[in-house]
């Protein structure tokens, strides 16, 4: 399995408009971070995980020229605003299954009004296959790819993380229930939202996200979902053995 990283930003992207800090100015390209995202590759399936407001330019970057599903974690702008741009997959391979929670189905259906009620001919509209999926119901995509969702929660909302057979993608979180954790415990790859290193009421830090990290003891962790209080070279060598801070392009294979 290959897991790469197409975005490691926050909802403003790195560097933030009108920002002149280290990290927005840094000539490190670590320190460019695009809205959050991930394409996981498995025995010949492309998995993307959420569409980035960035997905046009992340496609592009990498060379996504098909995808066999796409998964949802939650429906904030920076994590489903990139859907419209599923179109010209579709112009090749046709509509898309697209994997998401109750609670998220009803809000793409509200925000991408136009997909499935459409009121205009001429243009385009991105064509989809809606998947629901629950919480710690687990599915397959092909013969080796076991996919379970997992709820962890964002503040308030609850928002589902994925694993895929030893990975794990867990993102905008602040507490992770129990029953989550007992899914987590010693991977291989633990994918970890982390903002910065103040407190956020939203998100983890990096003490919560370190000691939540000790505690399901992964093989190896990668920080991601990072805003510009980050400086990668700053603050990587602040990290313990066996966590890094993800950047964008990075791959991460088992």
């Amino acid at each position: 399995m290959k897991l790469t990283f197409l975005g490691t930003g926050t909802s403003t992207g790195v560097p933030a408009i009108g920002c002149q800090c280290e990290t927005c100015t840094s000539n490190d390209p670590r320190d460019k971070r695009l809205r959050v995202s991930a394409l996981v590759e498995h025995e010949g399936k492309l998995v993307l995980i959420d569409t980035s407001p960035d997905f046009r330019q992340q496609a592009l970057r990498h060379g996504i020229n098909r995808l066999d599903a796409i998964f949802i974690t939650h429906c904030h702008a920076d994590h489903i605003f990139g859907l419209d741009d599923l179109r010209p997959l579709n112009f090749q391979h046709g509509a898309l299954p697209v994997f998401a929670s109750e609670r998220s189905w009803r809000d793409i259906r509200r925000i991408f009004q136009y997909v499935f009620e459409p009121s205009h001919f001429g243009g385009g509209v991105p064509q989809i296959v809606p998947h629901l999926i629950e919480e710690r119901a687990p599915f397959c995509l092909g013969r080796d790819l076991r996919v379970w969702p997992l709820r962890v929660i964002h503040g308030r909302l609850p928002v589902l993380c994925f694993r895929l057979n030893d990975f794990a993608y867990v993102t905008d979180l602040s507490e992770m229930p129990p029953e989550t954790k007992d899914h987590l415990r010693d991977l291989d790859v633990l994918v970890l939202g982390c903002l910065r290193f103040r407190a956020h009421p939203t998100h983890l830090n990096v003490e919560r996200a370190l000691a939540l990290i000790a505690e399901l003891r992964p093989r190896r962790a990668y920080l991601t979902h990072i805003s510009h209080e980050i400086k990668h070279a700053r603050d990587a060598a602040q990290l313990p053995r066996g966590v890094e801070f993800a950047y964008d392009g990075l791959e991460v294979s088992d």
